[in-house]
């Protein structure tokens, strides 16, 4: 047995224990989230079109993150359709930020390992750039649109009278606590992965300005950057139509 599966099915466990049909239920999520990608994998070596297909496998996965984390339709429901609102403008931004960076490709860290290689692979390696920094961002959006919707419905049930004013203050204070928790997993995600690399360049000695300008650092930190405006977004959306829908219900 291998780390992997030993691994896996400690989770599996723990979830099963923890949290009963709800974490088996999530764990399946995950499971088919994890076939997705391998398809995405798959189609874009048989040289599929990227664009279309980063759009279709962020539809799928952000419907299986979310329809497959609550029985709550109410909650799914506003959560999906926030979470679509915020990624399909994003992913334009990603394009933005992919021309103005030029992230894409192999960094010259990564040179010695593909010496023997061929790069002739037929893909468009720019437009992969932006299909990475749009697929890691999904799982901090379907998290933020699922933690604010559910917090804010499950106030508006405990006290059906609370205010306009009232609800406002509870809003920012709830989308304050999720944006800071979901901001911080990114920023210790990147720096963790990053750190070996930092590490290394502290090492050598290399001056700032060529840290800072690595692009395995600055794929790393545009990713990341694309992802907070993402939790943002997607606080306000989601939260605005928790609101509009209850004063509609008044």
């Amino acid at each position: 047995m291998n780390t992997i599966l030993a691994m896996s099915i400690v989770l599996l466990l723990l979830m099963a224990l923890i949290s009963g049909k709800t974490g088996i239920r999530n764990i399946f999520g995950l499971f088919l989230n994890l076939i997705v990608i391998f398809v995405f994998i798959i189609l874009a070596n048989w040289q599929i079109n990227l664009l279309l297909l980063t759009l279709a496998t962020s539809i799928i996965i952000l419907t299986l993150a979310i329809f497959m984390s609550s029985e709550d339709n109410h909650v799914t429901t506003i959560a999906y359709k926030s979470s679509i609102f915020v990624v399909l403008p994003l992913i334009l931004l990603a394009f933005i930020i992919q021309y103005l960076s030029q992230i894409q490709g192999f960094s010259v860290e990564q040179a010695d390992e593909l010496e023997t290689l061929s790069l002739s692979v037929g893909l468009n390696f720019s437009d992969l750039a932006v299909a990475i920094m749009t697929i890691s961002m999904l799982g901090a959006v379907a998290e933020a649109a699922m933690a604010i919707t559910a917090n804010l419905i499950e106030l508006i049930e405990k006290n059906p009278y609370i205010s306009s004013s009232s609800l406002a203050t509870e809003r920012l204070l709830i989308s304050k606590q999720i944006m800071g928790t979901a901001i911080n997993t990114l920023f210790f995600g990147m720096l963790g992965s990053s750190l070996p690399l930092i590490l290394w360049y502290v090492d050598l000695d290399e001056n700032l300005s060529l840290i800072i300008n690595s692009k395995l650092l600055l794929a790393e930190a545009m990713t990341m950057f694309l992802g907070i405006l993402a939790i943002i977004f997607t606080i306000e959306l989601a939260s605005h139509y928790v609101i509009m829908e209850r004063e509609k219900s008044i």
